[in-house]
């Protein structure tokens, strides 16, 4: 079955596919997908509810305009690949579809939702030594 489309319907046939496979991360999952019991360690974070937003800023804002930026000023953002978390609230929401084409957005549950120090912490590399004494401590004791 052909279709008898224009030339500039035909070119944005294919854009329109591509926009519509892309979906945000808090859509709901289709009903095959929910019956699916996952391993263990995943299931119980499935058990809990997701409270917060974990929302990623994936592409700069500087070519916007000043609404949008205030936008990004006022979810947290000052910089690219920069992740913040925000409780679930219609406000937040909204400001999340404001700027939609530049974050990434998961639902997360409260224990995935990290603090900005937890998040400093876990990127902090180990400290490559160990103390394991004082040399004056020694020193006296020869």
């Amino acid at each position: 079955m052909a279709l008898n489309l224009c030339r500039r319907q035909q070119i944005a046939l294919p854009l329109l596919r591509f926009n519509a496979r892309r979906a945000l991360s808090t859509a709901t999952l289709p009903a095959e997908t929910q019956n699916f019991t996952p391993s263990a360690p995943t299931s119980v974070l499935s058990e809990t509810p997701n409270t917060h937003f974990k929302i990623t800023l994936r592409r700069s804002g500087i070519s916007m305009g000043k609404k949008i930026q205030g936008t990004l000023l006022a979810l947290g953002f000052h910089r690219r690949h920069q992740t913040v978390y925000h409780p679930h609230s219609p406000e937040i929401a909204g400001k999340i579809l404001r700027v939609k084409e530049l974050v990434e957005v998961e639902n997360v549950p409260t224990q995935l939702a990290l603090t900005k120090q937890q998040q400093r912490q876990a990127r902090k590399a180990p400290s490559g030594f160990e103390v394991v004494g004082l040399r004056r401590d020694n020193f006296m004791n020869v």
